[in-house]
């Protein structure tokens, strides 16, 4: 920000000025992103920016909101700045050892409510990550029980923080695992939900300066030309954890349920779907366990 933020601008003017500075710099929703990041500095809900357009900022103010126009303008996530991200309408903690919980991923949350009903249930969520799922799922169902996953402690630290948050870290057991490594054959789970990488090799290329330069990249990578190499691998093991009656939900990339359909094996005729998400893409596979049997 230059010379003009030093005089005495009022929320409204440096909410104008900072809107320009980010469309300057390429950012897709500037002015949603300058209200996130003056709302993060005054301690104020964004709501409250609306009703105090007049109000002045302090220079301390200003000087720190500076600093943060200026990561954003860089094109560090906003998430990341504020060390916040709302999913399923609970706040969570994000730090660039996770992924940023996006809005589709409440499909898997939505179906595995759905799956479970009023039944305890043991969940296994694989790459928990921020442990979205794992936590909204808890949150949701007093019979749910979850076994959190992924493959680093500074990421499991994250999700149990989050749980913390939450109130819900007692019903969840977190542990540094690389998918099912750290299990013992024979079908423990009710429901395995996973997030995994899928991003292909060309896809990493076209990403935006956000998520290519700020998330983690053995969160985003999937493996080959097509980013299936974690999903296949998740696909070849996971029958052997999931009870007969039980059903894996795993979100995929768009344009892998076209590739996907085509490769399942014969033995999952009439227990397998694509749901879509809110923008109408195929965006999670449900495979039913071996014992519900087709309607067909």
């Amino acid at each position: 920000m230059g010379k003009c933020m030093e005089e005495s601008w009022t929320i409204l003017k440096v909410i104008q000025w900072t809107t320009e500075y980010l469309r300057g710099k390429g950012v897709e929703q500037p002015r949603a992103d300058a209200e996130v990041l003056l709302a993060y500095v005054l301690g104020v809900a964004r709501v409250e920016l609306y009703i105090n357009f007049d109000k002045p900022l302090a220079d301390e103010e200003l000087a720190r909101y500076r600093g943060l126009i200026r990561r954003r303008g860089a094109r560090e996530p906003s998430q990341y700045i504020t060390g916040r991200q709302e999913f399923w309408s609970l706040e969570f903690e994000v730090t660039p050892a996770v992924l940023i919980p996006r809005p589709e991923t409440e499909v898997i949350v939505e179906k595995a409510l759905e799956i479970a009903g009023d039944k305890p249930s043991l969940v296994l969520d694989l790459g928990t990550g921020s442990g979205a799922i794992a936590v909204a799922l808890v949150h949701e169902r007093q019979g749910i029980r979850v076994v959190a996953a992924d493959t680093s402690w500074p990421t499991i630290e994250v999700a149990r923080r989050n749980g913390m948050r939450n109130g819900v870290a007692e019903r969840i057991f977190f542990t540094v695992m690389d998918l099912f490594d750290g299990l013992t054959a024979g079908p423990l789970f009710d429901i395995i939900v996973t997030n995994p990488p899928y991003v292909s090799d060309a896809q990493i290329l076209d990403l935006s300066p956000e998520i290519a330069n700020y998330e983690p990249p053995a969160a985003l990578r999937g493996g080959g030309n097509r980013g299936l190499a974690v999903i296949r691998k998740i696909l070849e093991e996971f029958e052997a954890h999931l009870k007969p009656q039980g059903s894996l939900l795993m979100e995929i990339g768009l344009g892998q349920a076209e590739i996907l359909q085509t490769a399942v094996p014969e033995r999952w005729a009439g227990r397998f779907e694509f749901i879509e998400d809110y923008s109408g893409i195929r965006r999670v596979l449900h495979v039913k366990g071996e014992g519900v049997k087709s309607n067909g």
